[in-house]
């Protein structure tokens, strides 16, 4: 039996239609349950899409022509209504500890950056959700260069297809966070989405433990999260006061700290997991023993680990890193009461891996 894309109806998947209106379905826009639905148009049986699945991301091949456990006449059907995408990297800068910072040209010209971070057993890649980031945190690179879009469901899984395809053989991924530029969870539904791919076992195979999303506070997106997926939930918190958060932070004015601090604690963690607070110590700003002290009983009760970040400057921003010392008495006013506060040390210091700055470099250099 013969398959050509003028026997199809459109099939329709949120924002992917194809055919009809002469558009293609880029196969790394869309689930393996999308893709079943979709194959199904061709008469195909739903299990090819675990076999196409298979090769985009275990294989990892760009053509359906090298899907050769696949009949010849299916295959050119395939390459009639749909098509394989990937990303290259414009520019990859190397750290002497070994951190690695993407920087992603998207199809429509575009840029965004992705992090790849070695530490002992872990090799992590923090990617990004959107192009910039509309939130305009103060102390972040990637809001003041203002938001452009969301980024589809394709360009988050290729930030990670490209960076796998740029280790060694015998390297793989072990983590991923989505703690780039962007706010995840306000670019929900394709987020989800990506989250589903990375999880399916004939896929990508990661763990919903290995999986991080990071987010500023948007709180009904949180439950939203916690209600979909059992990934980890990661929350940018830096502050222990309102007026604090909310110079740091605007998304504060419309989820205060009171609002964010209940959506985490009706939060539907898994077992035996936790939430992880980010708190960025800026000198003279929020990194007081009295800061300290608050941020213990804001978050108490909360099955959590806190992760101190010293911050990372870079030209052009008013704040600054706090002293060794500053930093340790922090650490040890919320480990003296029992919490897990971990000292994140800063990675690729001596290249452009703060959020937002490789991109920030390159915008600047053509005149933007």
């Amino acid at each position: 039996m013969s398959f050509s894309a003028s026997r199809l109806e459109a099939p329709t998947f949120g924002s992917v239609s194809a055919v009809k209106c002469n558009s293609m379905v880029d196969i790394k826009n869309i689930t393996v349950e999308e893709l079943s639905a979709f194959i199904a148009h061709l008469g195909k049986e739903k299990f090819r899409a675990s076999q196409i699945i298979k090769w985009v991301y275990q294989k990892r091949v760009e053509s359906f022509d090298d899907m050769t456990n696949l009949a010849k006449d299916f295959r050119e059907a395939l390459k009639g209504v749909a098509f394989i995408s990937s990303i290259q990297a414009a520019k990859v800068e190397v750290s002497k500890d070994g951190t690695k910072k993407y920087l992603f040209q998207l199809k429509d010209g575009n840029f965004i950056e992705s992090v790849l971070i070695p530490d002992e057993d872990r090799l992590t890649l923090c990617i990004s959700s959107q192009v910039g980031c509309p939130l305009d945190c103060g102390f972040c690179m990637t809001g003041s260069g203002g938001f452009v879009r969301n980024l589809e469901t394709s360009e988050i899984i290729n930030q990670i297809c490209a960076v796998q395809d740029d280790l060694p053989e015998e390297a793989q991924l072990t983590n991923i966070v989505l703690m780039g530029m962007g706010e995840p969870l306000l670019n929900y539904d394709n987020v989800l989405k990506a989250l589903k791919i990375m999880i399916y076992g004939e896929g990508m195979s990661f763990s919903s433990r290995k999986i991080t999303v990071s987010t500023s506070g948007i709180v009904p997106e949180m439950l939203r999260l916690g209600a979909d997926t059992n990934v980890n939930l990661a929350v940018s918190l830096n502050a222990t006061t309102d007026e604090v958060r909310t110079r740091l932070m605007p998304v504060n004015k419309k989820y205060p700290l009171k609002k964010l601090l209940s959506a985490c604690r009706e939060y539907p963690l898994p077992p035996r997991r936790r939430i992880t607070f980010e708190y960025i110590l800026i000198k003279g700003i929020n990194d007081s023993l009295e800061d300290a002290r608050r941020l213990t009983r804001l978050v108490k009760g909360i099955p959590c680990k806190i992760n101190l970040i010293p911050y990372n400057e870079h030209a052009g921003s008013e704040f600054r890193r706090p002293s060794d010392d500053t930093i340790r008495a922090f650490q040890e006013i919320l480990q003296n009461v029992g919490y897990t506060a971990l000292l994140r040390t800063s990675k690729g210091v001596d290249i452009s891996a703060a959020c937002g700055q490789l991109r920030g470099k390159l915008l600047k250099n053509q005149g933007n």
